[in-house]
């Protein structure tokens, strides 16, 4: 299993900013977001649900959205205007000034993660790019990246790792944790 030391020194230096940009966010009452096709939008769902639900220990949930869940918006969005806005305009209803949103593809050049790149910019979002490809456009577009290589199951598994350890890192950066013992029920599942 890769731990945190195994990435390179930029990756750490790239997940530890978006870290501190997320708990940033959240202190000031904003959200994240997450937006990918296929696999990446299986790992918007996890990631949304792990800031959300919870990682390790008993804590409150934390404001977190994935773009990918609603089947009804996105198919209405993708008949409607086209299925390259399907984030887009979910950002337009959604996203404030100060959110962060994850653009995850694992070729970096997904038209529809590149539009909602694009909206997050104009509404003042700030983007965090995870993909594989270490030169595309959603690596120039995205104010963080957090690069991956590899094949596209190596690619998306080491997202998973960095994606975990990007919650780890948000959690200790808010001191969340129940010291109580309260729910300890939870941790014996």
């Amino acid at each position: 299993m890769l731990e945190y030391q195994d990435f390179d020194e930029e990756v750490q230096k790239e997940l530890n900013r978006a870290a501190h940009l997320c708990a940033d966010a959240l202190r000031e009452g904003k959200k994240l977001l997450f937006c990918g096709n296929g696999g990446s939008a299986e790992f918007s769902n996890h990631m949304a649900c792990e800031f959300v639900c919870k990682l390790e220990g008993d804590r409150k949930a934390l404001n977190a959205i994935s773009l990918c869940s609603n089947l009804a918006l996105i198919t209405a969005i993708a008949n409607d205007y086209g299925f390259e806005y399907v984030f887009a305009r979910q950002l337009e209803a959604n996203a404030q000034e100060g959110d962060v949103l994850f653009c995850i593809s694992t070729s970096g050049k997904s038209p529809n993660v590149l539009e909602a790149c694009k909206k997050a910019k104009e509404l003042g979002v700030i983007t965090i790019g995870m993909c594989g490809a270490i030169n595309n456009k959603l690596n120039r577009l995205a104010d963080v990246v957090i690069p991956s290589v590899g094949t596209t199951a190596e690619i998306q598994e080491h997202q998973l790792v960095l994606g975990h350890r990007i919650v780890s890192r948000v959690e200790e950066l808010l001191g969340v944790f129940e010291t109580s013992g309260a729910n300890v029920r939870n941790n014996r599942l």
